[in-house]
């Protein structure tokens, strides 16, 4: 089944791109990112940035743009069943259009994935067509989603402390 992403929250002075994969299906019938109550992206970007986490959808995004974060997928479509990271067809992939979003956000200076897969994509279908247009800190952290039980959620918090350190 055929499914696609959202469009990018973004403001125009943000400085810091975090990439997921594809939104799981509960995201895709909220259309919000992150919208699954046990994914731990929202407790974790609520923590760093001082905001509840269980804010309207509305004010935790403008949180992150007022942070100068963007959020995004690789993915633009693929096929899958479920909401797994493996179950993508790869040969349904998609990506996302980054050399349109990045010269629209020149301010972008780093860029992480929020796990393997998001990580794994750009830099399979997307970092090569961005060749010599940029110079951004690549960075993987360890994935928010419950299914990336192998590390507690305070563990998690600590890795992505970095996002917000200079």
């Amino acid at each position: 089944m055929a499914i696609y992403s959202f469009p990018p929250i973004a403001a125009p002075h943000s400085h810091t791109l975090i990439l997921g994969s594809m939104p799981g299906i509960m995201s895709l019938q909220m259309q919000q990112y992150y919208a699954h109550p046990r994914n731990a992206f929202w407790p974790i970007m609520g923590e760093l940035l001082d905001f509840d986490p269980l804010a309207p959808y509305p004010l935790r995004t403008t949180a992150l743009q007022n942070a100068r974060i963007a959020l995004w997928d690789v993915l633009q479509s693929c096929s899958r069943e479920g909401s797994l990271d493996t179950a993508i067809d790869k040969n349904s992939i998609v990506p996302n259009d980054f050399a349109q979003f990045l010269a629209e956000h020149r301010h972008i200076e780093r860029i992480f994935f929020n796990g393997a897969t998001a990580e794994t994509i750009f830099r399979r279908h997307v970092l090569p067509e961005l060749e010599n247009q940029g110079d951004w800190q690549l960075l993987r952290l360890p994935s928010t989603s419950p299914a990336h039980a192998a590390l507690s959620i305070p563990a998690k918090t600590q890795a992505w402390r970095i996002i917000v350190q200079a």
